[in-house]
Formats: structure tokens, C-alpha cells, sequence
């Protein structure tokens, strides 16, 4: 995998470079609410400018048609104006279905690409994925930092590692509890990825939040030593919405005997207040504790700069699904694409 610390000014000046970022950040009334992923890219797109090269930054966004009306708030966040801004990149056709044409159209502009978002590599698309054919092809700063981090997470020994899931996306969890088995001491679970557990324990968890799909792969965790699901639950309107007090006692002794601590998704409902109780508490475990912590998943993210506590993590990933996966063990098309996997 080629990196753009490999590229010099000489290499860069004067040069039209496309860089992949993730400013899927959400919007409310026109206002940009989260500014994290965003602020993440600053020091590539900086380290680009820097070595005088004309900048072009692409990203596709969920919450707004259109960058245009958003263009000035992230100069702003930036600090800069010196780059253009592609508009939304899943308005066409050819993005998600990861079409050489449209990767081919996209690329014949510009003489460098650079993927810098990780947190989509995840995703077989064109901008992520056939641009790569048309284009010299660089991981940029924020990706880099990313992989050191995620892969030192998983080489880290299972001594004294403790993995906390949570959050609402079940799916995205389970292969990841299969691959930390042996690799984690611990592995804590709440949000509804929990409900599915107490459902496969005998629990009547009415309405909650759960998947089916995972009750039998569920019943086969339960008798593991090192998975722990909540022994007791916060029931509203008849919705398990978090973690008690028992249980958050039991989490944050653990959290305080680790060595390492890797947390995906808040363990109830935290973006209403008075379920954000357990998330908060845990947050604050972690940080009073003396373990390397990395922590991702965009609630997360969002949960930790409402509370102004997400500068207290040794690292924060941009990537929810992406970190995941790349947790799960598995192979994400944008790095692959960028060869790095190759021996």
C-alpha cells in the first residue's frame, strides 16, 4: 500500500489530487451538528495544500442533498478555502454500484487519488474502489492512523482486553464477537446488540429493540465465561432503553482491571438524556482507567462530544461499520484496493 507520506512537494506541487473524506456528518435546519469526521482530515488536507497541490475533496452525505449549502461551514471547520468540494457523490448512478465508467469520468480530471476515509472502505463503491484503476492510488494521513491503531488493537494480548459492544446495528456485531472469542478476556455487551442475548436467556424483553437472526448463534454464546450480558435492564413504555445499575457496576469493575478497551456503540439509548445514564458511566470508567482505549461508531462519537469527554480516549475511529468489520477479520474493498493486503 502506497502512502502519501511517500509524496513530496516536488512530487505534489502544481499536481490536481482527488481525496476521498467522510463528511457524512449530521444536519439540522441547514447547520452542520457534528464537526468530528470532518476536523479528522485536517491534517492531510493541510499536508495536500501545504505541498501546493490543487485539491479536490469528494465525500457523499445522508442528511442534505447537496454540499453546496454547506460548502462555507466546512471552510470554516477547515480553516482553509483552498480546495473545491465535489458535490454529494451518491447523487449518481454509477457510485454505489462501483461502476468503471463512472470511476473512469471521475478520475480524468485529476493526476493523484487519495482515500482518506476509512470509515467507508468498508463499501464496494466508486469512489472507493474503481477509481483506484484510473488513478496512482494513496492512503492518506487519517486512514494510516486509523489501520496502526485498529491493528494494534488486535496483535494487543488477550490479557487484559476488554471489548464493549453496544449500540442498535445487531448485524454488524455478531461477527465481531466470533473473532474476539479468543482475542479479548472480556466482552461486554449492551445496546439492543444485548437484547438478543437476554431474549436467547429466557427474557421477556416485549417491545426492545432485537434480530431473530442471531438467537440460535446467541444461545451458543451464553454458556462463554468472557461474554457478559446485562443481569439487570432500564424498562420504558415497555422498550429495555439501558443498562442498570448492577450491571454498570460489574462493567466498570472490569473496565478498571483491563489493559486495553475497545468500545463500539452507547449501551442504551443514549441520545435521549436519561438513557445516556450506563454510556456515560462507562465513558468516565474508561477514562479513570489506566488502559489504551479506541473507541469508534458515529453514536458513539456524537454521544462523547455532547458530553465533551472525546478527547479523553487514546483514539477515536472515525469508522463504525468499517471498524467493525475490520474487527470481524475481514477483508474492507477499499484497502484491498489500495493493496493492502498484498504481501
Amino acid at each position: 500500500m502506497k502512502l502519501i507520506s511517500e509524496l513530496t512537494e516536488k512530487d505534489l506541487s502544481g499536481k490536481k489530487v482527488l481525496l476521498r473524506v467522510d463528511f457524512n456528518v449530521p444536519v439540522e435546519n441547514g447547520k452542520i451538528l457534528d464537526t468530528y469526521r470532518i476536523k479528522a482530515h485536517k491534517e492531510t488536507i493541510d499536508y495536500l495544500i501545504n505541498c501546493g497541490a490543487k485539491l479536490t475533496l469528494l465525500s457523499h452525505i445522508a442528511a442534505a442533498e447537496s454540499f453546496e449549502p454547506l460548502a462555507n461551514q466546512i471552510k470554516e471547520i477547515l480553516g482553509t478555502e483552498k480546495f473545491s468540494l465535489y458535490d454529494n457523490i451518491r447523487k449518481y448512478n454509477g457510485e454505489e454500484t462501483n461502476d468503471e465508467e463512472f470511476a473512469k469520468g471521475l478520475a480524468k480530471s485529476f493526476d493523484i487519488y487519495i482515500n482518506d476515509a476509512f470509515s467507508v472502505s468498508h463499501r464496494n463503491h466508486a469512489s472507493v474502489v474503481a477509481i483506484t484503476k484510473f488513478l496512482p492510488s494513496y492512503a492518506g494521513l487519517l486512514l494510516t492512523k486509523e489501520l496502526e491503531n485498529l491493528k494494534k488493537i488486535l496483535e494487543l494480548s488477550k490479557e487484559g482486553k476488554t471489548l464493549i459492544l453496544g449500540g442498535a446495528k445487531i448485524s454488524t456485531k455478531f461477527p465481531v464477537i466470533i473473532n474476539f472469542l479468543d482475542k479479548a478476556e472480556n466482552i461486554l455487551i449492551g445496546g439492543a446488540v444485548a437484547n438478543v442475548f437476554l431474549k436467547a436467556n429466557g427474557v421477556d424483553i416485549k417491545k426492545s429493540l432485537t434480530d431473530d437472526k442471531f438467537l440460535s448463534e446467541a444461545k451458543k454464546f451464553l454458556g462463554n465465561y468472557n461474554i457478559m450480558i446485562p443481569e439487570d435492564y432500564v424498562f420504558f413504555d415497555n422498550m429495555i432503553l439501558d443498562i442498570g445499575p448492577k450491571t454498570m457496576e460489574k462493567f466498570s469493575e472490569i473496565i478498571k482491571n483491563s489493559k486495553t478497551i475497545i468500545w463500539n456503540g452507547p449501551l442504551g439509548k443514549a441520545e435521549i438524556e436519561k438513557f445516556s445514564y450506563s454510556s456515560k458511566k462507562i465513558a468516565e470508567a474508561i477514562i479513570s482507567s489506566n488502559v489504551f482505549s479506541v473507541v469508534g461508531g458515529g453514536d458513539t462519537i456524537v454521544f462523547l462530544e455532547k458530553i465533551s469527554l472525546i478527547d479523553k480516549f487514546d483514539y477515536i475511529s472515525t469508522g463504525g461499520g468499517a471498524m467493525l468489520e475490520f474487527l470481524a477479520g475481514n477483508k474492507l474493498p477499499g484497502l484491498d484496493a489500495l493493496k493492502y493486503y498484498d504481501a
